[in-house]
């Protein structure tokens, strides 16, 4: 079996979406007899007949709507591929884990439209260490615990604090604020490949139980239930509102520093700018 080529999947479409091969030979600036062969060689190459053609329509075989539907795919993926590749700063994707900038996200985007409109601004969900950074999600990422990655430099943009969620009617939801002693005999919930809490915050022999979770929601949808309680940034509160969850100030628990991320050999070129903006979001005049 010969490799599949892209031109070949992108004739295959054109026959169909033109309806004659004259009309697809039109659409890719060749000449019909190029079509055909085109087309032949493809079925060649996956051993299977693709299209039937009759002196009236042409119409795909039920092995060409299958390739079909993966050619659409394949050359959607190549199409942002390349958009990705050359868009340099006229885009700009930032990660996140859980919470973007909390209070500050809607802020950050408008400001950004309005001081640097040729770039268009895009925050990326990615619930990894590095908030997609490292996955190529990503061109810069806001993270809230520090990345043991040389690849990766950093700068603390601001500084958020501590809350802990709990279920609307746990008896420590009357307070308006907890410490980190009352907490002591609870189950909590953390994400360790993501989260900013640990049982380290507590002295040694008065330390919670703990157990994993892997995603906000269904964090939240324990902690609603009343078993659990959790322990997050102040971000988190200020983008995940959820029936039955209440949040409370930690107030003997140091704050959360946020960080926003980048690639220490090839930086994006809005590192400056986007530390600038954050820093004054976090820190107003």
């Amino acid at each position: 079996m010969h490799d599949v080529e892209l031109r070949q999947l992108r004739c295959l479409l054109a026959i169909v979406d033109e309806g004659t091969f004259t009309d697809a030979a039109i659409a890719l600036g060749v000449s019909q007899a190029a079509v055909s062969r085109t087309l032949a060689s493809l079925e060649r190459s996956l051993g299977v007949r693709l299209l039937r053609r009759t002196s009236r329509e042409v119409t795909p075989t039920p092995a060409g709507v299958r390739v079909m539907a993966h050619a659409r795919r394949v050359l959607a993926e190549l199409d942002e591929l390349v958009r990705d590749a050359t868009s340099g700063p006229a885009r700009l994707r930032i990660g996140y884990a859980w919470s973007a900038l909390g209070r500050h996200t809607l802020a950050f985007q408008r400001r950004w439209r309005e001081q640097h409109p040729a770039t268009e601004l895009l925050l990326v969900r990615v619930n990894s260490t590095t908030a997609g950074l490292a996955e190529g999600a990503c061109d810069l990422a806001v993270v809230r615990r520090p990345v043991d990655d040389r690849r990766f430099d950093s700068a603390i943009v601001g500084l958020e604090r501590r809350l802990c969620a709990m279920a609307a009617d746990d008896p420590l939801a009357r307070r308006r604020s907890v410490r980190l002693g009352d907490l002591s005999g609870r189950t909590l919930l953390v994400d360790r490949r993501t989260g900013t809490t640990t049982a380290e915050l507590w002295p040694p022999d008065a330390r919670p139980a703990t157990e994993a979770t892997h995603d906000v929601d269904d964090w939240l949808a324990a902690i609603s239930t009343g078993r659990r309680i959790g322990m997050t940034a102040e971000s988190t509160a200020n983008q995940y509102s959820r029936p039955g969850v209440v949040y409370r100030r930690v107030r003997d628990a140091e704050p959360i520093a946020v960080r926003l991320t980048w690639w220490r050999d090839d930086p994006h070129p809005a590192v400056q700018s986007v530390t600038e903006l954050l820093i004054s979001l976090y820190h107003p005049s």
